[in-house]
């Protein structure tokens, strides 16, 4: 059985350097994802809409990951891929000190296989395999599947807690300046770590930021 990694086929975009910030072209790949809000009050961690959703994306991911290996004609094997997040605010300016108010797009991106009728048939199993459990999940009935193309972007590791994530940021900030980025889109997460299993201070997380070059003033 063919078994493949997308993590490791595309290293450069998942293993940046933590010391210094990367520019690279991010192609166009094909996520399950879904859309929310942090509740007033509440953190990504505490946000029950945020777990749910969470939860949600890696039972379809999973369910699709088991379909493909047990396809009959053309088995195929792979690895999940790890929970991204688009962050922006509804308020102005994103703050990552200040949750209110704060959008996402979490998302899970899926191999080139995984078509909308893939998706639609792991999406009913998966519902109904929560049903009889007495577990339903109400994210599941707004996950799309869509490719998403992000392009020119900044990157780098943090390494540590989520909450020291700004000093990170304005790293970025910095060399964007620097070196003549202009920033565009969305504010960017892949969480590499599990922060249920891994301390906080071990916790990685690629911080990315899409781009574009200024006309005026950089290298």
């Amino acid at each position: 059985m063919l078994k493949i990694d997308l993590k490791k086929e595309g290293r450069h975009l998942y293993a940046p350097s933590a010391r210094e910030v990367q520019v690279v072209d991010v192609p166009e790949f094909v996520f399950i994802m879904v859309d929310g809000v942090i509740e007033a009050g509440a953190t990504p961690r505490t946000s029950p809409a945020f777990q749910e959703a969470t939860s949600a994306l890696y039972n379809l991911s999973f369910t699709l990951k088991f379909m493909s290996k047990r396809n009959p004609e053309n088995p195929l094997d792979y690895t999940v891929m790890p929970l991204e997040g688009l962050w922006w605010s509804s308020e102005g300016e994103f703050d990552l000190n200040d949750p209110s108010g704060w959008c996402w797009t979490l998302m899970i991106r899926q191999p080139e296989h995984v078509i909308p009728a893939m998706f639609q048939t792991a999406l009913e199993q998966s519902e109904s395999k929560l049903r009889k459990k007495g577990e339903p999940n109400s994210a599941l009935a707004r996950l799309r599947l869509e490719r998403f193309r992000e392009g020119l972007c900044l990157q780098i590791m943090h390494v540590g807690p989520y909450a020291e994530e700004p000093r990170t940021v304005e790293r970025m900030k910095a060399f964007a300046q620097e070196n003549g980025y202009l920033y565009r889109g969305k504010h960017h997460e892949i969480y590499l770590g599990d922060p249920r299993q891994v301390s906080p201070e071990k916790l990685q997380t690629i911080l990315r930021q899409p781009v574009e070059k200024s006309f005026s003033g950089g290298k």
